[in-house]
């Protein structure tokens, strides 16, 4: 865990910003401390006080203490002595899964449990960790991250384009931003979906009361918009395969959306999926589901396709790949589960 604590002296020079929060304006009165402790990973509550203590944590560009009631619209920053380790970025030999590269950019099947880049608490075998010791003079994003053009969740498997040049930077970085590109995923998702396809609609920002979670605000009064395309593949009565198309490409979108509508991804521990929404009481149905989440360890998320325009030639440039072992293992067991099963109703 990170010692948030500076020194007495000078607590004004020589401080970095580690964290900064902008209060939602549906954020009701609550203690810094018990703030920050739902919006940052792997610290504790005392951590948190002795950095108020020690004058790490302002608001509006002051320090406060730990007993200070957050606010809409407040500004708060969590400011040490030392860079945030992003920023100390350490090449690392780790393999990567390249499906297509050329002296533009470079196409990656990313493995579910590799971060995309550093950040609290994963400041090593990143994406971003291995692209730095592979390839020499990435450009960097708006973030100072090198190569990346977009990301993807933790544990969502898939692929992911990177620049390798300036040019290919900004080509393609407008090209997501002008909704041109194509991105598909395949999900499973609680629930037997009525429809056959449909699209979903809502702003995407951050939940008012837990920071690690994303909340869609229908009504468009507060974050992004948000716009997500599903098509049913496969029902198997109790959660549904699907295949879902974005149009904007928004944090946890895709997982959000899902969940707004009812149909929360299978083993999404972050959103509720870990736990068994629709089924039967009986003992035999919970150890199936239980054998399924054990094979998947994972919300059940994989970004299949990716397209895009060439920087330099223009050809549009799609890519494929297939749905890995522990999706393709959890999809079959709920295959022969939902046929056994329909076969018991039809006797």
């Amino acid at each position: 865990m990170t010692d948030y604590t500076v020194s007495n002296d000078d607590l004004e020079d020589d401080l970095h910003e580690h964290h900064r929060f902008v209060i939602a304006k549906g954020q009701q009165a609550l203690r810094i401390d018990k703030f920050l402790m739902n919006a940052l990973e792997n610290t504790t509550r005392s951590k948190i006080q002795k950095a108020a203590d020690s004058g790490a944590i302002f608001v509006n560009d002051s320090p406060v203490k730990s007993n200070y009631k957050v606010k809409p619209d407040d500004v708060v920053r969590v400011m040490l002595e030392h860079p945030p380790y992003e920023h100390l970025l350490k090449g690392e030999n780790i393999p990567l899964d390249i499906v297509y590269e050329d002296d533009q950019l470079i196409v990656i099947n990313k493995p579910a449990g590799m971060v995309v880049h550093p950040g609290h608490g994963n400041y090593s075998g990143t994406l971003v960790n291995a692209l730095a010791y592979h390839f020499d003079n990435l450009p960097m994003n708006s973030s100072e991250r090198p190569g990346l053009v977009h990301r993807i969740d933790k544990d969502t498997s898939g692929l992911l384009v990177v620049a390798k040049t300036e040019l290919a930077m900004d080509y393609l970085t407008k090209q997501f931003a002008a909704k041109t590109s194509e991105r598909e995923y395949v999900a499973l998702v609680w629930g037997d979906i009525q429809e056959e396809e449909g699209t979903i609609e809502g702003n995407i920002d951050r939940h008012v009361s837990n920071r690690m979670q994303m909340a869609v605000y229908p009504d468009g009064e507060r974050g992004k918009p948000a716009v997500t395309h599903f098509k049913v593949l496969e029902r198997f009565g109790y959660v549904t395969l699907i295949s879902c198309r974005l149009e904007t490409g928004r944090t946890h979108q895709i997982r959000v959306h899902m969940k707004h509508i009812g149909h929360t991804l299978f083993n999404d521990e972050r959103y509720g999926g870990d736990v068994i929404l629709k089924g039967t009481t009986f003992t035999k149905y919970k150890q199936f589901v239980d054998n399924c989440f054990k094979v998947l360890p994972r919300q059940a998320l994989h970004a299949k396709t990716l397209g895009f325009e060439h920087p330099i030639t223009k050809d549009f440039l799609r890519f494929n790949t297939a749905i890995p072992q522990d999706m393709v293992d959890c999809i079959e067991k709920w295959r022969v589960y939902s046929k056994a099963q329909s076969y018991t109703e039809e006797e």
